[in-house]
């Protein structure tokens, strides 16, 4: 079992991805229309989720072309949650639409029911090492501890997840966090990143997790370091 997710957003194609493939699917992805394309015909997926507003043409476009082709299972994933553009997906044979921001937990249950629908199953628990974390419960476990977190917190340990082990670049998490307009800066995510050391019991100087890469960014590793 395979499937495709197709975003233009590179953080957001690592999130979905991170919450996919730790969910037990393997994925393939792409991040324009002409890839999204190639990707299908050469990998021909179990599964397609289309973000709409994609370089070199619309996921409605790849909708259409998919569908003519292939009786696969169609999630539209976005950020336009206009009726219209619900009605449209629908009608060029889409089987699903969830609308930005989402949790990963809601989106791999929807996937796992679009599975079923079509005769297919998967399915595991989202982990990373020692760390796993609730999007919708907001809470983050370390082996036996649960944590509770807040919704910020919760979106910068996504993106630190899906890219355990490898150093996020400050401006890759401040647009992820706070989104495309805005609404955090540099002191602020250092503030957000002492709160979260806190909470897990992390010593800056010694850090287990969460390291400090100055004048870069952060990195969360998935088991403690010695």
């Amino acid at each position: 079992m395979k499937l495709m997710v197709v975003d233009d957003d590179a953080d957001m194609l690592a999130v979905v991805g991170f919450a996919l493939r730790q969910a037990g699917f393997p994925i393939v992805s792409a991040n324009s229309f002409g890839t999204a394309v190639a990707t299908f015909r050469g990998e021909r997926p179990d599964l397609a989720i289309l973000d709409i507003n994609l370089p070199g043409g619309s996921g409605f476009d790849l909708c259409g072309l998919i569908r003519k082709e292939s009786r696969l299972p169609i999630m539209m994933l976005t950020a336009r949650g206009e009726e219209a553009d619900l009605v449209r997906a629908l009608e060029l044979g889409a089987d699903d639409y969830l609308t930005k921001p989402f949790s990963p937990r809601t989106l791999v249950a929807r996937v796992k029911a679009l599975l079923r629908r079509s005769g297919q199953e998967g399915g595991t628990q989202t982990r990373v090492g020692d760390l796993a974390l609730d999007a919708d419960l907001l809470t983050l476990h370390i082996g036996e501890r649960a944590i509770k977190i807040t919704p910020l917190e919760s979106r910068l340990l996504q993106l630190l997840l899906a890219n355990a082990g490898q150093v996020v670049h400050t401006d890759r998490l401040l647009v992820h966090v706070w989104g495309q307009r805005g609404g955090g800066d540099r002191q602020l995510l250092k503030q957000l990143v002492h709160r979260l050391r806190q909470k897990i019991g992390d010593d800056p100087e010694k850090p287990r997790w969460l390291s400090t890469i100055p004048s870069v960014g952060y990195m969360l590793q998935g088991s403690a370091s010695e």
